[in-house]
């Protein structure tokens, strides 16, 4: 057991919890991640490692583990303790601190910052009879190698981001990309839509999955459905689906803190209603909340800012310029 005190415990490792550790060093705060996964990065490292992510400021483009590869780089200036494989099951508020109760230890910190994104999440399968045989196989929910599927026939399932962004990934490396969505429109960003119009990628839309043809091992062709009850048979090497996640927030919901619609719901210093436990990323809500990366990255220094104040109420919540504070400490 650790029996250390700590400044701020963050629950959840993704970019949102890498970046906060980073920004509480910056206040001089000491800092323990804990995080269930195996690794530190999320989603990013879990889902899609060697999928782009754009929508950084002052980064064009990045591939998601090339992103967490910086932030745990960044956040080494913390010095962060990190647990990994640890479910957060209990939290106990204390006279001046918590204890926050894992599967395999307790840990005490004076706050608590919520970065646990969507929680813990589990693909949406692929509805269709015999799928589960192919799991493992050449059915795949999520990506870790591109070359994995060099010169390969690809059908990728699914309209939104992922969906997209691996089709058009996969462009230039596989022999043939066909994306399929039993929608009309596609539900990604606009200039990603596009980009998928003026590609190779085959796109059928709106269709659905009527049946696998596989011999039990892999899949051979996908036969898919129109609208007007037309079918089409498409030879296939690989599957990739990709239809979301279904999230849950375990035990969090327990602990009494506010929830919306699955989300903390925190005020515009990031507090939730239990005074020292604070939210940032995809995992709380407000006014006006936007969903991304980017607004998680933004939403850090005002939740550990006011988390410094919160602890020693005669520090300055408007911090000083990190330019600053690093040629203080040259």
């Amino acid at each position: 057991m650790d029996v250390k005190m700590y400044d701020v415990t963050i629950v959840g490792g993704g970019p949102t919890g890498l970046f906060a550790s980073f920004y509480a060093g910056l206040r001089n705060m000491s800092v323990k991640i804990v995080d269930s996964l195996p690794q530190l990065g999320g989603q990013l490292m879990e889902l899609y490692p060697d999928k782009y992510i754009y929508d950084i400021g002052g980064i064009p483009k990045i591939l998601a583990k090339d992103l967490v590869a910086n932030l745990e780089e960044q956040a080494k200036h913390s010095n962060p303790t990190i647990c990994l494989e640890e479910t957060a099951i209990a939290l106990e508020k204390l006279p001046g601190y918590f204890a926050l109760t894992t599967d395999k230890t307790v840990h005490y910190s004076k706050t608590i910052l919520l970065t646990s994104g969507i929680g813990s999440f589990q693909p949406r399968k692929l509805n269709v009879a015999g799928a589960e045989a192919y799991e493992g196989k050449n059915l795949h929910y999520k990506v870790k190698d591109l070359n994995y599927f060099k010169d390969s026939n690809v059908l990728v399932l699914g309209g939104g981001d992922s969906a997209l962004d691996w089709s058009l990934m996969l462009e230039n490396i596989a022999s043939d990309v066909t994306i399929c969505h039993r929608k009309e429109q596609f539900t990604a960003h606009e200039m990603t839509v596009q980009q998928l119009q003026n590609s190779k990628v085959h796109i059928k839309t709106p269709y659905g999955i009527k049946e696998l043809v596989g011999d039990g091992e892999n899949i051979h062709e996908v036969i898919i459905v129109g609208k007007d009850k037309q079918e089409e048979r498409i030879p296939v090497d690989h599957v990739i689906v990709n239809y979301g996640n279904v999230a849950s927030l375990g035990h969090l919901k327990e602990w009494g803190i506010d929830m919306e619609k699955n989300s903390v719901v925190v005020n515009e210093k990031m507090e939730t209603n239990i005074e020292g436990i604070y939210a940032a990323g995809d995992v709380c809500t407000h006014g006006g909340k936007v969903k991304l990366i980017a607004v998680g990255f933004g939403e850090v220094p005002n939740a550990i800012s006011h988390m410094k104040a919160f602890i020693d109420p005669k520090s300055r919540v408007q911090p000083k310029h990190s330019t600053s504070i690093f040629e203080e400490v040259k």
